[in-house]
């Protein structure tokens, strides 16, 4: 059966649905021996899919992981720079995964990984608000902590207000629980250099009512039990409703 080429790449654990999308833009698909356009379809039984030179084949079985992801890794597969990746962290994994969604380079916490193409896209496109929820330790004008829950512009876009509890508190620095609903391009500490915080160490602890394992280590990871992936599979059904 035919179907769109951004479905087959992600069916087979390549990327996203939107990452699929740009790869066809940038002329990396191509189908029988022709760049692929968008809008293409095709069949995995008959036609010969390449991308970047190599054929993909049928999809492979999902796989759902939960990283917890150190500072000092970028969330990516791959990088130019030759930093460390979170690809270097899965390896193992024998599947080939990528990030649900992203964590900079000196954050840490919950990362999600898999090669459900389907779930990454409905978990991360733009029009989706899951929640998301830090640890964050800040210091400087401690005073303007209450700011980071009123209405503020990052980068042109009027987002949300975060919702913040105050966990811990001296005179040099504060802890805080931020929870938010768009997840912006390192969004909290643009959030915070606003209001005169620095961010000292931010971590993700939860995505929705899903939390990172407290068991599992820094840089280890673990497949989803069947109650977590039940749990985001009810979210991305909800979202595309």
């Amino acid at each position: 059966m035919e179907e769109r080429l951004q479905k087959l790449l992600a069916q087979a654990g390549l990327c996203s649905r939107r990452e699929a999308e740009r790869w066809i833009l940038e002329g990396r698909v191509v189908v029988n021996g022709h760049a692929a356009s968008l809008g293409d379809r095709a069949d995995l039984r008959r036609d010969k899919i390449q991308v970047d030179g190599k054929p993909i084949g049928m999809a492979e079985e999902k796989r759902y992981l939960m990283l917890y992801k150190p500072r000092g890794y970028v969330t990516t597969m791959h990088d130019e720079r030759g930093r460390k990746t979170v690809a270097d962290l899965v390896r193992d994994c024998s599947a080939r995964v990528v990030p649900v969604g992203r964590l900079d380079y000196n954050s840490e916490g919950l990362l999600l990984l898999t090669n459900d193409g389907d779930l990454v896209n409905a978990l991360t496109h733009p029009r989706h608000e899951v929640e998301k929820h830090y640890e964050v330790r800040v210091r400087g004008r401690l005073d303007n902590i209450p700011r980071l829950s009123e209405p503020m512009t990052i980068d042109g876009y009027a987002i949300r207000p975060a919702d913040v509890v105050i966990l811990e508190r001296d005179e040099q620095s504060a802890k805080l629980r931020l929870t938010i609903h768009e997840g912006r391009n390192r969004q909290i500490r643009k959030m915070c250099e606003q209001c005169g915080l620095e961010v000292r160490r931010l971590k993700r602890v939860a995505v929705g009512e899903l939390p990172l394992d407290p068991h599992l280590k820094s840089g280890a990871w673990r497949d989803l039990t069947a109650d977590e992936l039940a749990y985001l599979q009810d979210i991305a059904a909800n979202l595309q409703d």
